[in-house]
């Protein structure tokens, strides 16, 4: 059925369970398509610059924002449409209204939903490679996927960083005060770093140590480090399913990255032998249920689902690994963590960060 077939149909008959579906599915496409402008929004900072100033023209946004005014145009035309931008036809001027610049503006960190948006474009780049997976199994490895360590730590910024001190750090009991005290921490797929590096600049008592197998990632985290001029925080190129350190840590934590792993059952048994007898490991990872029948609800179940089949288990199976996917699930990973030998384990939602849940795993 075509979208004029559609159209002719709803307005001449009670519309069919087909209509219907027609009428969902054009929304998917327009939304997906806003999906790729909200991202172009975010990184030329047109978001930033339409909330601080009065209903404009689109060549005073353009020189405002120093782009180009067609490009402009045409983006701003799309927000119109979609509902996100407010046009006034007599005057010619946009308006980004100050409740929606409350979700899409990094002054709105950590609630700017523009982060998330931008991994639509960067999976989009690995259609293909996903498309001879399906065919042919197998996976596309983290080389494959420009940006995504830079989108990553944005988002990390939003969902750890944010609520490190106020929420996050003080799940465990006496962390803070321990931490200021000194303590040697662990963060395992640390990624740029992010959280890490504001851990080592608050606490310099302690010892901080970054794992991850990306050399990118690891390069730009030494690099910020040395930057800030720090002395108590150091990363390496490290494949966490291979270490095997003894009783070295106080406190590990993983935010966001045991799912990814090739074998995520032998790095939480690594973790838990790393950990000193009293120590704590501290996960983050997605909010949701191992049972697809119990997402049915969830606010991001479909864009989850989608960021697990295109990155987070494909990677994993580009190893051979196990392939969890994002959405595993607190059922599994509770498992997976008493299967580790943790022996008290629990499990908490913050109320900063809806899109995940946070594990206190002890021995």
């Amino acid at each position: 059925m075509s979208v004029t077939q559609f159209e002719l149909v709803s307005s001449t008959a009670t519309p069919s369970q087909t209509d219907i579906f027609a009428g969902k599915v054009l929304q998917i496409l327009n939304h997906g398509a806003l999906s790729l402008m909200i991202s172009i929004g975010h990184r030329t900072h047109l978001f930033d610059t339409m909330a601080l100033m009065p209903p404009a023209g689109s060549l005073e946004i353009a020189v405002r924002a120093k782009l180009d005014q067609r490009y402009v145009r045409e983006w701003l035309n799309a927000m119109v449409t979609g509902g996100i931008v407010e046009y006034d036809p007599a005057t010619q001027t946009y308006t980004l209204p100050p409740e929606h610049a409350a979700l899409l503006t990094r002054s709105a960190a950590p609630n700017n939903l523009a982060v998330a948006a931008q991994f639509i474009p960067v999976l989009a780049n690995v259609e293909d490679q996903i498309l001879d997976c399906f065919r042919h199994g197998g996976g596309v490895p983290y080389s494959e996927y420009p940006r995504f360590h830079e989108v990553m730590a944005e988002e990390s910024l939003q969902t750890v960083v944010a609520g490190l001190f106020d929420h996050i750090l003080p799940l465990v009991p006496d962390l803070p005060a321990r931490l200021q005290a000194g303590i040697s921490v662990l963060d395992v797929g640390c990624g740029r770093g992010r959280a890490l590096i504001r851990m080592a600049q608050a606490f310099p008592n302690s010892l901080f140590t970054g794992y991850d197998f990306s050399l990118e990632a690891t390069d730009s985290a030494q690099g910020t480090v040395e930057q800030l001029g720090l002395t108590n925080i150091r990363f390496e190129v490290r494949d966490v399913t291979h270490f095997d350190e003894v009783e070295r840590f106080d406190l590990i934590t993983a935010f966001d990255a045991i799912h990814d792993q090739a074998e995520p059952a032998r790095v939480l048994a690594n973790i838990r032998q790393a950990l000193h007898p009293q120590g704590t490991f501290l996960m983050q990872d997605i909010a949701g249920s191992s049972h697809v029948h119990h997402n049915l609800e969830h606010p991001m179940g479909s864009f989850l689902y989608t960021i697990s089949c295109m990155h987070c288990m494909t990677v994993s199976l580009a190893s051979n690994g196990a392939g969890l996917g994002a959405m595993w699930g607190q059922e599994m990973a509770q498992n997976m963590l008493h299967n580790a030998g943790f022996a008290d384990v629990s499990v908490h939602q913050l109320p900063h960060d809806a899109m995940n849940v946070y594990y206190l795993a002890r021995k």
